[in-house]
């Protein structure tokens, strides 16, 4: 027994070594894994990519064999860039505790390192593994893809899935599935959110069915536009136009067009013009997990009306705590059968205003950090957690016990009243709305169907979605500075602790406006400092960004 263990500790050396030649870390390079994994120009990202499919196929090892995700995407940085991203059993983002992991790994030998020991992982075991992969449109995709494939199967016993062409959040999704036991296909992905979605306007009031809603859908040039045109003509009450749908010669991916750039810059993307004025419009991301809509308000200039995943937020707020009120006290008679907290997660780049019209609804709202996977984390503390990044990416989780207690309630409905109750109603939109939405990771394409769904419920036009509030004018500015981590942040990063004085300083510039807010943040990714303000008036906002901004300099040099 023991010289067959020592064999088979053999062949995972001899492996690792060999993959480790074809794939040498070039000189001088540094990779480090954060929220968005490794990310940097396609054509050096190969070693990096090998070494993430080793990674993966080790955590997969470490869980007892669990489906473990691998992503190949940049997202919605430009064309010539390439990255890389592991999701963990729970289709989440990889737990952080293995990011330094992550790092001596990826930037070590490839031998069976004490970082490896250390972390309980038994190279060369018996122990199996399975990694689901997927890569979006980018040219260099095919070759990472094999590079990320050559890792994994560096590892004994390794299984690898390449389950093809997706967008960020399909991947997501389907490792999420393939752990829960239950069908985890790109055609059962498609399935869920068509079929979801159809319950969902087949529980629109009556009064409020009007015709065919006609949207037009930004699509980036990636693969989000690749996938909306494929499942289209099946979304019934939905007339899609899909503008840079990644198809050839119609554009650059990420380039003048796609959600980031729309919600940075507030005008319409590429391949928009002045007959658009006044329509509903959408724009994804290049790998389809950020969502913003937009409108058109005159032919005069190409500024837009923007909705961002503030206002998105709201939305699904608003309405999920509707369908809550109407089960708990349908026809004014309290009903205590289903007991759900429901809670509300932003960051302190949330703006103001949408804090103030959430928590005016009595709803809880919650602060982390920047970053998905801090959002994520807390939202799974409430039955129903809603977050959105002002960016566009979010989602919303149920707990599996009020997904229990819904379906429960469903029969008991269905059997005191087989035509449907308003409260059994209600009931079936939070289950259609736990389908629709995807649970694992921000979705743009089931996130924008959920949008549609919610609109033809509430019989809403755009203009009533972007009254629900004014959002106050603000002000980012980036500080470049010597050394970023001198600034130590508490309070979910919306108070300086150090250096000292600093953030006396900063309430001092703040009062001096109304409605002021302002907060300071090391970058993640560069020696800069990030300064975030807001006013009552766009000039005081601007104001109030850099006299903060002045201070920051000054004091940090």
């Amino acid at each position: 027994m023991a010289a067959n263990q020592e064999e088979q500790e053999q062949e995972q050396r001899r492996r690792l070594l060999a993959v480790a030649s074809r794939f040498p870390l070039p000189s001088g390079c540094r990779f480090s894994y954060g929220t968005a994994g490794f990310r940097a120009d396609g054509a050096t990202m190969a070693p990096a990519v090998c070494r993430a499919g080793i990674l993966a196929a080790l955590r997969s090892v470490k869980l007892a064999g669990a489906a473990v995700g691998i992503v190949i995407t940049a997202s919605h940085n430009p064309f010539g860039d390439n990255g890389v991203k592991i999701a963990d059993p729970d289709g989440g983002m990889m737990a952080q505790h293995w990011e330094p992991f992550a790092d001596a790994l990826t930037n070590a030998p490839l031998t069976p390192t004490p970082s490896s020991r250390d972390e309980g992982i038994p190279l060369g075991s018996q122990h199996t593994a399975q990694v689901l992969l997927g890569r979006d449109t980018r040219p260099t995709g095919a070759y990472l893809l094999d590079a990320a494939l050559q890792g994994i199967n560096a590892i004994v016993g390794a299984c690898a899935i390449d389950m093809g062409i997706l967008t960020t959040p399909q991947l997501h999704w389907m490792v999420r599935s393939k752990n829960k036991g239950v069908k985890a296909s790109e055609s059962d992905y498609f399935m869920q959110l068509i079929g979801s979605f159809r319950r969902m306007l087949e529980l629109v009031p009556k009064d409020k069915i009007g015709g065919e809603e006609k949207l037009i859908v930004d699509g980036a040039n990636g693969i989000g536009g690749v996938k909306l045109e494929q499942i289209k003509a099946e979304l019934s009450g939905l007339d899609i136009n899909v503008r840079n749908s990644g198809k050839e010669g119609e554009g650059i991916l990420n380039h003048m067009c796609g959600a980031d750039f729309v919600q940075k810059e507030r005008v319409t993307p590429h391949g928009f013009s002045s007959e658009d004025v006044g329509v509903r419009c959408a724009s994804l991301d290049g790998d389809a997990d950020r969502l913003v809509y937009f409108r058109l308000p005159s032919a005069s200039d190409n500024r837009v009306d923007l909705v961002d995943g503030d206002k998105i937020l709201s939305l699904f707020a608003l309405f999920i705590r509707e369908q809550l009120d109407i089960v708990n006290n349908n026809g004014g008679q309290a009903n205590k059968s289903l007991s759900a907290r429901l809670g509300i997660v932003q960051t302190a780049y949330a703006n103001g205003a949408s804090t103030q019209f959430l928590k005016s609804l009595g709803l809880e709202v919650a602060f982390t950090p920047t970053g998905v996977k801090y959002l994520h984390k807390r939202a799974l503390d409430y039955d129903i957690g809603i977050y959105f990044e002002a960016n566009g990416h979010g989602t919303v989780v149920f707990s599996e016990d009020l997904i229990s207690q819904l379906e429960s309630l469903s029969n008991e409905l269905a059997s005191q009243a087989p035509t449907g109750s308003a409260q059994r109603h209600a009931v079936m939109r939070l289950l259609a709305t736990s389908q629709l939405i995807n649970q694992a990771v921000g979705d743009a394409l089931s996130g924008l169907l959920l949008v549609e769904a919610i609109l033809q419920y509430k019989g809403w036009s755009f203009q009533n979605w972007c009254e629900l509030y004014s959002d106050l004018p603000s002000r980012q500015l980036k500080v470049k500075v010597k050394d970023r981590s001198v600034i130590v942040t508490t309070d979910a990063e919306t108070k300086v602790s150090q250096p000292s004085g600093l953030q006396e300083l900063i309430d001092k510039e703040t009062a001096n406006y109304t409605h002021g807010r302002c907060f300071v943040r090391p970058s993640g990714t560069e020696d800069v400092v990030r300064v975030y303000a807001e006013a009552s008036t766009q000039v005081e906002a601007d104001s109030l960004a850099k006299s903060v901004a002045h201070h920051v300099e000054r004091i940090l040099g």
